[in-house]
């Protein structure tokens, strides 16, 4: 971090769930394939002292919840407004990729930048998604939208590292998905990082268990590395995709019932 460099708050805002076995969050098997395991789902808000707010990540809504049968506990942009910002002056949003769970509703966001991978654009509309096991996660309506902010020049472009605001970056690490990217975010107690799909669970990573949607098996565990190593090897500055852990870990903000944590604090254990 450089002195000129503004301090960000993070905040993760759970938004659904979907409950399940513990064998589905996993590709090698476990201990106790039948245990409850259940998945959150999150966007995240980074906000700094000047009221600049960047978005991770759009989530699904209602419809996409029922066809894939997940819980909705709040529309993404509800989620929003109950932390004080609206959706339609966000200034930044960064899409980590365009799986229907990240992607979701980008059109809620109608002044942001989008920022994504070159090669998760080129994946989602390329040769791979005539295979059904590898499109199975993506929406074709959520890459038209896609499509639809880059025809109305709302899309930056990324390739590898790359920088959002001051304090903010995004870096690719691929694995889930071909063009996934993790971000980088300054805060008071040291760099914060939001690994999304680069790990969905802790667990993940401390067993070397991945989850099992996978595009590059060794991109996704060079992908843990490269999180810790983001983070300058503090484990409590990682953060997981869909891990209830998160919500325990970190203090809560007063009047969300729990389903907002502040990232940027110290672990409330």
């Amino acid at each position: 971090m450089t002195a000129s460099e503004p301090l960000w708050e993070a905040y993760a805002i759970r938004y659904g769930r979907h409950d399940r076995t513990a064998q589905a969050n996993f590709l090698l098997p476990v201990a106790d394939p039948h245990e409850a395991m259940p998945l959150d789902y999150f966007v995240w808000l980074l906000r700094n002292a000047e009221g600049h707010e960047i978005v991770v990540d759009t989530g699904f809504d209602a419809a996409c919840a029922e066809r894939r049968g997940r819980k909705l506990s709040r529309s993404v942009a509800d989620g929003l407004r109950a932390m004080g910002s609206d959706p339609a002056r966000v200034q930044d949003v960064v899409v980590t990729h365009l799986h229907y769970d990240h992607a979701g509703s980008i059109d809620i966001f109608t002044g942001a930048r989008i920022h994504i991978q070159d090669r998760e654009m080129a994946f989602a509309t390329g040769r791979h998604m005539c295979t059904a096991c590898i499109r199975l996660p993506f929406e074709a309506d959520h890459v038209v939208s896609m499509v639809r902010a880059l025809f109305a020049d709302k899309v930056v472009f990324h390739d590898g590292a790359g920088e959002v605001a001051p304090g903010v970056t995004v870096h690719r690490v691929g694995g889930h998905s071909d063009g996934l990217q993790v971000v980088r975010v300054q805060t008071a107690r040291g760099p914060v990082v939001i690994a999304s799909d680069a790990m969905h669970f802790y667990a993940n990573d401390r067993q070397g268990n991945p989850f099992p949607i996978i595009f590059d098996l060794g991109a996704m565990t060079q992908g843990w590395r490269i999180a810790r190593r983001l983070a300058e090897g503090d484990e409590t500055r990682v953060i997981p995709g869909h891990d209830p852990e998160v919500l325990t870990r970190f203090p809560a903000v007063p009047g969300h019932e729990g389903d907002v944590v502040a990232l940027h604090l110290p672990p409330a254990w």
